[in-house]
């Protein structure tokens, strides 16, 4: 083989070998382990009174929540490859096992990329709807 041709061969693995490393690198920051969320006691004991519209959580989905957790709670929508910390997969039996009350406070208060939606979704009930369309992304 001449020089020129191991030199192109030698470059041209080179860049391989970047991208590949850039790429993974890009996948783990994207599926980085969230932070401990802890909830107070108080909160983790909440529950919604009265029965949850469905219709309207899933209508709240779609509109504040669809594009970082996805339609079906993977945690796969549209914005989430721009986030720095994985937005959860809201199927997963770890998630599932979160009290109502846990998942009305972070839906409430937010943290880091998560906004707060207490202020953007002011009726308590819509708020309680959103967390019953949570339950059915269950696998």
């Amino acid at each position: 083989m001449k020089t020129t041709q191991k030199i192109a061969t030698l470059l041209i693995t080179a860049v391989i070998a970047v991208v590949f490393l850039f790429s993974n690198a890009a996948q783990a920051q994207g599926q980085a382990k969230a932070k401990p969320w802890p909830v107070p006691d108080k909160d983790k004991a909440m529950k919604a009174k009265g029965t949850a519209d469905l219709a309207t959580g899933k209508d709240l989905w779609a509109k504040h929540c669809k594009s970082c957790h996805g339609s079906k709670g993977l945690g796969d929508g549209p914005k989430a490859a721009s986030l720095k910390t994985f937005p959860g997969d809201f199927s997963s039996a770890a998630f599932q096992a979160f009290t109502d009350g846990e998942l009305l406070y972070r839906t409430d208060n937010g943290r880091d990329e998560m906004p707060k939606y207490e202020s953007k979704i002011p009726a308590i009930g819509d708020r309680w709807a959103l967390v019953a369309f949570m339950r059915t992304l269950k696998k």
